[in-house]
């Protein structure tokens, strides 16, 4: 996804942001920028053969999209079915939010006016909360950075060993299917209950798997 941020005002008061996969409230142009602006973005899709996405345009601190004011949103469909992180497509503007996937041509669009704004009252709290909230927020992100990490890893090797046949030794396989398992059951916990011994546990897991895996991983 290529988002391209054009604003109509002299300043942002609050940041932009676009919501990502996991919930997560991607910067697009920060709190204070001078206007207009032009700012571009490369995303992806997050799920194999998405056919689907909504975009969720955020304003606000908080690093989580739940946490900020969405201001607007709509549904691109039409996407041309692919593997995850293959389709690429264009949003244009803030103001006016514009999605456009490269592989079909389709094309969707939202005006956001005034009153999907917030005042400024709803500003100064939310840039109390984001003071208030920062170490929060910070252990929330590294969980939700982690985790993302940790699941892509796992997906990635077990599509390898599926792939390996007998190429690989049998405890060699033995020994990276324990670790895929072993950090797989850690990633059963959801990332809003995870805490720093979680978080540290699920790295050192990851990077267990990392080295167990890298041979079968450069067979692919």
């Amino acid at each position: 996804v290529k988002a391209n941020s054009i604003l109509l005002l002299d300043v942002t008061p609050l940041s932009l942001s676009l919501e990502t996969v996991g919930g997560v409230a991607t910067r697009i142009v920060e709190r204070n920028t001078t206007l207009p602006v032009h700012y571009s973005q490369i995303f992806t899709t997050a799920a194999a053969f998405q056919t689907s996405v909504e975009i969720n345009v955020l304003q606000g601190e908080r690093p989580m999209a739940r946490d900020n004011k969405s201001i607007g949103k709509f549904r691109l469909k039409g996407i041309k079915r692919a593997p995850a992180g293959v389709p690429q497509i264009d949003a244009n503007g803030i103001l006016t939010v514009s999605a456009k996937d490269k592989g079909t041509g389709k094309e969707q669009s939202i005006t956001i006016d005034e009153s999907g704004r917030m005042s400024d009252e709803e500003i100064d709290r939310a840039i109390r909360d984001a003071e208030t909230y920062a170490a929060q927020d910070a252990t929330r992100r590294d969980a939700m950075e982690v985790h993302a990490e940790a699941a892509r890893l796992v997906q990635e090797v077990d599509a390898a060993l599926a792939k390996s046949g007998k190429q690989l030794e049998k405890e060699e396989k033995k020994q990276v299917k324990a670790d895929s398992n072993a950090l797989r059951k850690l990633l059963s916990k959801k990332t809003e209950k995870l805490e720093e011994a979680d978080i540290a546990a699920i790295r050192s897991a990851k990077e267990q798997l990392d080295r167990s895996s890298e041979h079968v991983r450069s067979l692919g």
